[in-house]
């Protein structure tokens, strides 16, 4: 589970991790760490064959990753970090379990994570940094994570704008950004559209999705880089309501890496609110447009790109 690994070493338990998953990517100090799983799909095709792919093996009751047990065999460990709130985006928790069991592993401690809310994500670090022996370390994380949120409460407290906000977690199917983010929409000066917080996130139909009518739009496919999005832009006039959306109109549409930010639910989802507050409000936040330049882009109706921390955007 990345956001767990990524959790782990933000409070300072990084030399403890003997393995990961494939998809535990950061910090890259851990890249070196022994990989126990693979995906049993490819993420190279368009997201609608990916879609397809992972609802036929679900309706064959295949699990989408697959849990080497030889490599498990050969680590030691008492502690392992998984969660039960998606089975497509990371190993599921009964795969886990099965896979201790039949290793006869019996005395190795699972976390189980399943955080939907932003509240959730900061009790699940509290509770890895307790099982890892590091609370004092998870104290002081915690501590810094709240601060830098306080700081973007304060300063949207003194902006009037709210302007209506639609992220977009998988492009077809089109799925909305649920569970944390319409919570950190209105936090960083927002109104979310077509989600609730702390609920899975919704598929709209096209006519759905024209009456929402947003005045921002944030592209964050989930599992996609940056450059990986970028295969599929062109999709994007057929896929959406793109010239009936404000937003569109306006050139507020941000396309960021949903790898790395928004879909995951550790230490980064600060760094995700941090970009989510430069996007609905750039002239508030230009500190937050220069940090993550390389890491999100603005696009125009016709699918020009522009730097995030291009000032010519707001003149």
């Amino acid at each position: 589970m990345p956001s767990a690994t990524e959790m782990v070493c933000f409070v300072g338990a990084q030399e403890q991790l003997v393995g990961r998953s494939h998809e535990c990517d950061y910090p890259p100090a851990i890249l070196d760490r022994p990989v126990v799983s693979r995906a049993r799909l490819s993420m190279d095709p368009d997201s609608l064959a990916i879609d397809r792919s992972i609802r036929s093996m679900v309706a064959e009751t295949l699990s989408i990753y697959h849990l080497d047990l030889d490599a498990l065999q050969e680590l030691s460990f008492d502690l392992v970090l998984t969660q039960d709130l998606c089975k497509v985006c990371a190993l599921s928790f009964d795969d886990v379990e099965q896979a201790l069991r039949d290793l006869r592993r019996s005395e190795v401690k699972i976390v189980r994570l399943h955080p939907t809310r932003l509240q959730d994500i900061f009790q699940d670090l509290s509770r890895i940094a307790e099982a890892a022996g590091r609370q004092k370390e998870g104290q002081a994380t915690l501590a810094d994570l709240k601060t830098r949120m306080a700081r973007i409460e304060a300063k949207v407290k003194e902006i009037e704008l709210r302007p209506k906000v639609v992220t977009i977690e998988w492009l077809e199917p089109t799925l909305l950004g649920g569970t944390w983010m319409p919570e950190m929409i209105q936090l960083a000066g927002g109104i979310p559209l077509g989600a609730e917080a702390g609920q899975l996130s919704p598929q709209l139909s096209h006519a759905e999705l024209a009456d929402l009518q947003p005045d921002v739009l944030v592209l964050k496919p989930c599992g996609f880089s940056l450059q990986r999005s970028r295969k599929e832009l062109a999709d994007l006039p057929r896929l959406l309501p793109w010239d009936r959306w404000p937003a569109v109109a306006a050139g507020r549409v941000y396309l960021a890496d949903g790898n790395a930010y928004f879909n995951r639910s550790g230490p980064r989802i600060l760094d995700s609110l941090e970009i989510l507050a430069a996007c609905l409000h750039p002239e508030s936040f230009p500190e937050f447009r220069h940090s993550y330049a390389d890491s999100v882009v603005r696009l125009d109706a016709d699918l020009q790109e522009y730097r995030f921390d291009d000032d010519f955007a707001w003149s």
